[in-house]
């Protein structure tokens, strides 16, 4: 799994129906000092993550181990929202906003 901050929403009007219903974000990858790397990614959303949000996000075949999303074409899905984050005893996020990126 990787950390993420939410950056944006996707809406897609026209792809395949098995995407129909499915939340799309997208996400910007956070490093181990809590930075933002120029990484970006569509991913799946069923736990409700918002703009600004730190989330976990699991890559490959496990993105898809959920119920119903196993014959779904998604790379990356959200499957947490992380409340914090610390290393070495320092909090690097916080998501009652004390230490956002």
């Amino acid at each position: 799994m990787q950390i993420a901050k939410v950056r944006g929403t996707v809406v897609s009007t026209h792809k395949t129906r098995s995407l129909t219903g499915v939340k799309l974000l997208l996400l910007q990858f956070v490093d181990a000092d809590g930075q933002l790397l120029p990484k970006y990614e569509v991913a799946g959303d069923t736990v409700g993550a918002g703009i600004d949000e730190w989330v976990l996000v699991s890559r490959g075949g496990a993105a898809r181990i959920d119920d119903g999303y196993h014959h779904r074409p998604l790379d990356a899905m959200v499957v947490g929202i992380i409340d914090t984050v610390s290393v070495d005893n320092r909090q690097l996020y916080s998501k009652k906003g004390e230490n956002r990126v």
